[in-house]
């Protein structure tokens, strides 16, 4: 009898696990979504200018290749349609459940199954939960005093409002991070003043981007071929750049060269040159990749700000050297609470044991960041280091998909299963103690926790984890009445 599953999420992710597990035969598969539509963070972030940073001959499932993105980085409207195009054309459409938030899910050890609760209190049963919400789905607001004091319209780049005109309006962001450097060159154009409040500088470099040829999405059309091996060799490339920011490999000097080169050439301003070197080794922070950065910042509206800020006030920001910076909006470009893992849902397995409070005691992590010991059937998709510093997550997150497909085979065979504490204790010990190599280490970025330990990233190759989850071993697992007997 096949298990029956919950995946909560349907962003790339979510369906792809989905995908696999019909694929192996598994039919009573729910994907709850909290929002209206498929898509995950391609859904809501709207932001102008919002675009993938990874070559979007990459971007797209193995099981469901694209060839006729428009650009070379693929923009966000076109990689959400392509999403939910594919869900609504192979059936996965008819597996989601919008309008369903997920608040707890807890294991009944009687029953042996997952009760499922959401936000209206409705209950759900499943054998398997597959959590897929992702690093990259809670905004973060910074922690300042007088935060919501602010008059005017204040928003996070992952909640655009798109009813407040900015034209001629002095606004304010505050962040400078992956997707600050893709809204700001787009809005300084309409602004009257644009104030960039910058806590650290980023490596930026160019971005090889550029439209399509009719000519160039004809050959992939008539070729796919050409088009997977275009694919196999960017995919080798992007591996070049995971080991250069994992432990400053041969692309380090390089793509150093290539920010110093990019930065004198567009900013000529010494003053202004001199507020955007960062203070960090390059790949510690995440590596951003424009070719408008610069030249917005260099802008006559435009102001950047190095000075800490101290307060938000009604009318402004107000900073560490007295200055009270005047604004009509302000935007958070502040990122996402990707050290939360999960939050708020609350996960119960075995014994009570609650799962952020697992974390709090040991440290968040999970047997390749998908399986957690003493929470049985239950797996996370892009779980605790699991992020890349390079390449397309689509890769791991199709590699996790396989992973769960083949542990709900087992599940099938032997009931449920958890993985064992020793197996999960000795991965996490090998995966900390090589990220205590990287250049991660090196300064504090959001791939850290509150503690310090790099809970986000993955230490080596996308190679070498689809290696790694490309087999599962029934050792590494314990059925479920051992683990209740402990």
């Amino acid at each position: 009898m096949q298990p029956t599953v919950i995946i909560i999420g349907a962003g790339f992710g979510g369906l792809a696990a989905a995908h696999h597990l019909r694929e192996a035969g598994v039919t009573d598969i729910t994907i709850l979504e909290r929002s209206d539509d498929v898509g995950g963070v391609w859904r809501d972030n709207t932001y102008p200018g919002a675009a993938c940073d990874v070559p979007s001959v990459l971007y797209s499932w193995s099981f469901a290749p694209k060839h006729d993105w428009s650009h070379r980085y693929a923009r966000q409207d076109e990689i959400h349609r392509y999403i939910r195009e594919h869900a609504e054309q192979s059936g996965l459409l008819e597996l989601v459940r919008t309008g369903a938030e997920v608040t707890t899910a807890d294991w009944d050890e009687e029953s042996r199954q997952w009760t499922v609760t959401l936000a209206d209190g409705e209950q759900l049963r499943a054998d398997v939960v597959v959590s897929a919400v992702g690093q990259l789905s809670r905004p973060s607001i910074p922690n300042i005093p007088g935060i919501d004091s602010f008059a005017g319209p204040s928003f996070h780049s992952a909640t655009w409002d798109h009813d407040v005109d900015l034209a001629g309006k002095k606004v304010g962001v505050i962040g400078t991070g992956a997707s600050a450097i893709q809204f700001v060159p787009e809005i300084a154009p309409q602004v009257a003043e644009l104030t960039v409040f910058q806590r650290s500088a980023p490596y930026v470099v160019p971005k090889p981007d550029s439209t399509y040829s009719t000519w160039a999405l004809r050959r992939f059309s008539l070729l796919p071929q050409l088009h997977g091996l275009t694919r196999t060799a960017v995919f080798h490339l992007t591996e070049q750049l995971n080991k250069t920011l994992d432990d400053n490999g041969r692309l380090a000097d390089l793509l150093h060269k290539a920010w110093q080169v990019h930065l004198r050439l567009q900013v000529k301003d010494p003053a202004l040159r001199a507020k955007l070197v960062p203070d960090y080794d390059l790949g510690c922070k995440r590596l951003l990749f424009s070719n408008n950065w610069y030249p917005a910042l260099s802008r006559d509206n435009v102001d950047v700000v190095t000075d800490a800020i101290t307060a938000v006030e009604p009318t402004g920001i107000r900073t560490a050297d007295g200055v009270l910076h005047e604004l009509d909006v302000l935007i958070h470009g502040t990122g996402f609470a990707a050290t939360e893992f999960l939050a708020p849902m609350q996960i119960t397995g075995v014994g009570g044991r609650r799962l952020h409070d697992y974390w709090a005691e040991a440290g968040t992590q999970a047997h390749l960041g998908i399986s957690v010991p003493k929470f049985p059937n239950f797996f996370i998709l892009y779980g605790p280091n699991t992020n890349l510093g390079g390449s397309s997550i689509i890769n791991m997150l199709e590699a996790q998909a396989g992973f769960i497909t083949k542990a709900v085979a087992r599940i099938a065979e032997a009931g449920p299963i958890a993985v064992r504490e020793d197996t999960a204790r000795a991965y996490d010990e090998e995966v900390q103690s090589r990220l205590g190599h990287s250049v991660w280490t090196s300064c504090q970025s959001w791939y850290r926790d509150a503690s310090g330990r790099i809970s986000t990233n993955w230490p080596g190759t996308v190679a070498e984890y689809q290696k790694r989850t490309g087999r599962f071993d029934a050792a590494d697992f314990e059925v479920v009445a051992e683990v209740a007997a402990r």
